[in-house]
């Protein structure tokens, strides 16, 4: 089976860089939305079977050029929402993003007990998105299904779940709206990252080289830099 894990187009919060996490959050900008027109050309060459978004608005406005693009129905989902954010919903900074972002990758690293505060815990959190990947390859088998999803969820859950992929390389790189994750399996046998929008994921191509295991050691900081590369929402 293979699933493009798409993130959503640009919204208002991440420009700000607030955690906004919670139902029903912002749309998209004027850019987003232009984002969005422009994935059914970018995914020209996939025969995408089924798509799925989830309950935020911003996910729904994203895949719908896709849906047009391809005569098929959005199947809305919450266990594909963004990572909660709990206690620091809403709130903005460095230090927010980093406790944020550090425990969704300890996640990733196998402590699925650990909480977000005020949140959800890394067992809740990677269960609801197992559980939607699962009704996806029970329903399509060997075809292309996209999951238009959220950053963090996307690079935590691909992180837990892609054999070659570490945490350090996925918190090292951050998903662009609209950014692609492509991976390949199934829940039973186990999932390969195929591609990661451009960065090279390790043991896929011949430049590719693994990255170090990241347990263990202080994990990277968020990227607070231009609001496409914001590394959540």
């Amino acid at each position: 089976m293979r699933l493009l894990l798409i993130r959503h187009g640009q919204t208002p919060s991440p420009v700000g860089h607030f955690l906004d996490t919670a139902r029903p959050g912002p749309g998209l900008t004027d850019l987003g939305l232009r984002q969005a027109a422009a994935l059914p050309g970018a995914l020209a060459g996939e025969d995408i079977a089924s798509l799925y978004a989830s309950t935020l608005p911003r996910t729904q406005l994203t895949a719908a050029p896709l849906a047009a693009e391809h005569g098929i129905k959005i199947q809305i989902r919450d266990g594909i929402r963004e990572l909660s954010a709990g206690e620091l919903e809403m709130r903005a900074g460095e230090d927010a993003v980093r406790q944020y972002l550090t425990t969704a990758f300890a996640w990733s690293a196998g402590d699925i007990a650990r909480r977000m505060p005020g949140g959800e815990s890394g067992t809740e959190a990677l269960a609801r998105f197992d559980a939607v990947v699962a009704e996806a390859a029970g329903a399509w088998g060997c075809g292309t299904v996209a999951l238009v999803s959220h950053g963090a969820a996307i690079r935590v859950w691909t992180a837990a779940r892609a054999g070659n992929v570490t945490v350090g390389f996925a918190a090292e790189h951050s998903l662009e709206n609209t950014g692609v994750v492509v991976v390949e399996g199934s829940p039973d046998s186990g999932w390969t990252a195929i591609s990661w929008a451009e960065a090279v994921v390790p043991g896929v191509t011949a430049s590719g080289a693994a990255d170090a295991d990241p347990v263990g050691r202080t994990l990277p900081g968020p990227e607070l830099g231009p609001a496409a590369d914001h590394p959540f929402g």
